[in-house]
């Protein structure tokens, strides 16, 4: 009973910051120069155009009016027309989003598959100098711009030594991405370097945490060993906190996607919104937006759930 109010209450909280999105995504729509109309119209629309166009969107009604057919629209995936691609937006998006995530999923394994185990290497090295090799290492790849360390990828792994691609795999479809495998190389290798820096010294200090506990020094004593010890008892509870920050995470896979995917040409999300922002097209860049904040609520809905059943411990009012 606990954990269904538990996630009855997580949902209603995700549901009601979507709103708040969906508030703030429309008073942006708003508050561009001359309002959305100049906005789509451009600047050389005329008085009588603009005038016509508010009155075809309903965009002369009150403002909670234009809020709730605006709710109303997105409620059944109209995201608006792209003015410079004339297309729905929500169809530039699916087209685009799964190819996103295939690179942002891909980067976040590598990135939990390296960063886990390197993290509780770290620990049980507390101090030696692998430890403090590690760490500098990790503060470098954290401080470090994706998109110069693309660039450096680039001129290392495709021109001086040319393993690489250095263009990310081009198609309509993700299996076309798939098919390339080499090509995604380089794009996952560079959103995934900030997130081993920044994973691995989460999972180094909570692991150190957990070996300080009274259950490690128990099986200590009763002569289990440090490997069994480690894997058994320090790496789940050493998890939380790991998986707790994943759902924040979120959004800066999608911000460093946008980066990667313009770096190395790759057709997702990231590239759309980049194109949207140097051709001005407002409804693309509010519809990436509004997705994007979506996922990051309901990244961090899931990331909370996975976290209370990886440690039941955790309770629904420290959430």
């Amino acid at each position: 009973m606990t954990s269904l109010l538990y996630l009855t209450r997580r949902v209603l909280q995700a549901v009601a910051v979507i709103l708040v999105v969906t508030v703030v995504v429309f008073c942006l729509l708003h508050a561009l120069p001359g309002g959305p109309a100049r906005g789509i119209l451009g600047p050389q629309a005329t008085a009588q155009q603009i005038a016509e166009f508010n009155r075809a969107q309903g965009l002369d009604r009150p403002l909670p009016v234009q809020y709730l057919y605006y709710l109303r629209t997105l409620l059944h995936g109209d995201l608006g027309t792209s003015y410079t691609l004339n297309e729905p937006v929500s169809q530039l998006i699916a087209q685009r989003l799964p190819k996103t995530l295939v690179l942002t999923v891909l980067s976040a394994v590598v990135g939990l598959v390296i960063a886990v185990p390197l993290g509780m290497w770290q620990a049980v090295r507390r101090n030696k100098p692998v430890d403090y090799a590690v760490t500098a290492l990790s503060f470098v790849a954290y401080a470090t711009p994706v998109y110069f360390l693309g660039i450096i990828l680039v001129l290392v792994f495709s021109q001086i030594l040319p393993w690489f691609p250095p263009q990310a795999p081009q198609g309509d479809t993700v299996a076309q991405v798939l098919a390339d495998p080499a090509g995604l190389v380089l794009p996952v290798t560079a959103g995934a370097a900030s997130m081993i820096a920044v994973f691995s010294r989460y999972m180094r200090a909570a692991t150190l945490e957990n070996l300080e506990e009274d259950y490690v020094r128990t099986a200590r004593a009763g002569g289990t060993r440090q490997r069994a010890i480690l894997w058994r008892h320090v790496f789940r509870n050493s998890l939380t906190p790991v998986i707790a920050m994943l759902g924040y995470y979120v959004p800066v896979l999608f911000g460093g996607a946008l980066v990667v995917e313009q770096l190395f040409n790759y057709p997702g999300m990231g590239l759309l919104f980049w194109s949207a922002a140097q051709s001005s097209d407002y409804p693309v860049l509010l519809g990436c937006v509004l997705v994007i904040s979506v996922a990051t609520v309901v990244g961090t809905l899931l990331a909370d759930i996975v976290q209370r059943i990886v440690d039941p411990r955790v309770k629904a009012g420290r959430s």
